[in-house]
């Protein structure tokens, strides 16, 4: 008798992990051989434009994304506000060329959240020369109606490293092989932030203030980074609703700034045409999220639920395809494959698409402290033990090759088991290591286990993140179908456990 239980216990497990195996199978199926995620990129990338928080691009991706989820069938499906952001702003038209000594086009940007030129103006080119505040005095009474530029004593040399690449395996060992990250304590915490805060103002800053106060045209900036024509452009200025217009702030090419530098340090009469429209909108301050759920069925674990999602918001200077449209549409696509196979989830699963991150994960922070916690003060809703966990994805094109424990030694041998299907697809590391800059941190900081998948770099750092090339062209429609099909797995099998995701110990409040 006690072997014929052995036996059927045997069986039944084995039952049990051939039915998982079906549907993991099921989802590879689907996930790889009929994506949509290259079709939903489109409509948040070219479809939409830039994504700026509080811009009418976000809006048009945000709601044909509402759109596109409730006829997949998701339920609670809604544009759902976080709290009060700040000024919306559009770029209406920009121009800018060298006109003396020669005319030559620039390739060059306007910062967000700057105001523009009330139409096209000619004006000489100032260069400069200063180091210090005390330097920077010497200039005073000499910007008015000037386009400057501060002197640059750097260079760029030939690169002999491609721009993309993806991690070793050396690399990847060593991620695994990583010991446990070190907590901060609150006091290390005061210090960084005593030490941020007593920083002594940059010379780039104080230029800008003497620059608006005497009438300056414009600023002109760049970066070593930017090279070879990519411009690596972004925030300008103040959005808060109280802020005044900040002056007219135009990134431009690395070799085009050195151009007008060498010319004008030379004695040579440099000047410039620059004609830049921008719009602020100011009638609705309110920053929103989209949210859905494909409800859970299981009785005692549908009121619980597994979170997954990405910043849907981008910065100006492209239509923000590897950041982060490619995340925001590989968790549309983990969704959409997990409706149309018709999987039953016992948990609920909730999508969420961030708005704000880009200045500061507005749109996740503001979510989590609404529902959940407030990292604060760690005064808990009734929501909080609800959540197993929250995956994100905001790393640009590449493929999944593993995740980010985040300090959470209790969820290695899940998550290890959970990818051992995709081995064959590159997916087997698991690392201890956190990593930061992303709206996963927002669910971390209260204790709710927040992870992002480890994903290959591609030319996220070099050629896209933040700049005018970060378009649809560079996103690699392979590595998002692997990276959809695996995080549909981890969120079925999230929602379908019979415990909730491990938790770490609560974390202390931090303060407001």
């Amino acid at each position: 008798m006690k072997n014929l239980f052995l036996l059927f216990t045997l069986l039944l497990g084995i039952s049990l992990s051939s039915f998982a195996q079906g549907e993991i199978d099921k989802i590879k199926t689907e996930g790889l051989t009929h994506s949509q995620v290259m079709n939903i990129a489109f409509h948040l990338t070219d479809a939409s434009g830039p994504r700026l928080t509080n811009s009418s691009g976000y809006f048009k991706a945000a709601n044909w994304a509402v759109n596109e989820l409730k006829k997949w069938g998701l339920t609670n499906v809604a544009l759902e506000p976080w709290g009060e952001f700040g000024k919306g702003w559009e770029l209406k038209k920009s121009y800018i060329a060298m006109t003396e000594p020669y005319y030559r086009p620039l390739i060059g940007f306007p910062k967000t959240w700057t105001k523009g030129t009330h139409g096209i103006k000619n004006a000489e080119l100032l260069v400069i020369d200063a180091v210090d505040s005390a330097a920077l005095e010497t200039y005073r009474g000499k910007l008015k109606n000037k386009i400057i530029i501060l002197l640059r004593k750097d260079s760029i040399r030939p690169s002999f490293n491609a721009d993309a690449r993806r991690y070793t395996d050396e690399e990847l060992s060593k991620m695994q092989n990583a010991k446990p990250p070190i907590p901060e304590t609150a006091e290390a915490r005061k210090r960084r932030r005593q030490m941020f805060g007593n920083q002594s103002a940059s010379v780039s800053s104080l230029l800008k203030k003497m620059a608006t106060q005497e009438g300056a045209l414009a600023l002109l900036s760049t970066t070593t980074r930017g090279k070879d024509g990519t411009l690596f452009v972004s925030g300008g200025g103040g959005y808060a609703k109280d802020d005044a217009e900040n002056i007219t702030d135009l990134m431009i090419s690395y070799e085009d700034y050195m151009l007008l530098q060498r010319l004008a340090t030379n004695g040579i009469l440099v000047k410039i045409d620059l004609d830049v429209a921008t719009q602020f909108n100011t009638q609705n301050l309110t920053g929103h999220n989209v949210v859905a759920e494909i409800t859970g069925t299981d009785p005692e674990l549908k009121s619980e639920i597994v979170m997954l999602g990405g910043h849907l918001d981008s910065w100006q200077g492209s239509v923000g395809a590897t950041d982060n449209a490619a995340g925001s549409a590989v968790m549309m696509e983990a969704v959409r494959i997990i409706k149309t196979l018709g999987i039953q989830p016992r948990r609920t699963i909730r999508i969420a698409l961030w708005d704000g991150e880009e200045q500061g994960l507005y749109g996740s922070r503001n979510y989590v402290k609404n529902h959940f916690a407030n990292p604060g003060n760690m005064q808990l809703k009734p929501e909080f033990e609800k959540v197993s966990a929250y995956y994100n994805l905001d790393n640009g094109t590449g493929r999944i090759r593993g995740i980010y424990l985040q300090g959470n030694e209790a969820a290695r041998n899940i998550f290890t088991e959970w990818l051992k299907p995709f081995n064959d697809l590159g997916a087997s590391t698991v690392t201890i290591s956190n990593t930061g800059g992303t709206d996963h941190l927002a669910f971390d900081a209260v204790g709710i286990p927040g992870f992002q998948f480890i994903q290959d770099p591609i030319e996220y750092n070099t050629r896209t993140h933040h700049t005018n090339m970060d378009s649809y062209e560079h996103l690699l429609p392979e590595d998002l179908k692997q990276a959809a099909t695996i995080i549909a797995a981890f969120v079925i099998n999230t929602a379908n456990r019979d415990e909730k995701i491990p938790r770490k110990p609560l974390p202390e409040a931090r303060g407001e």
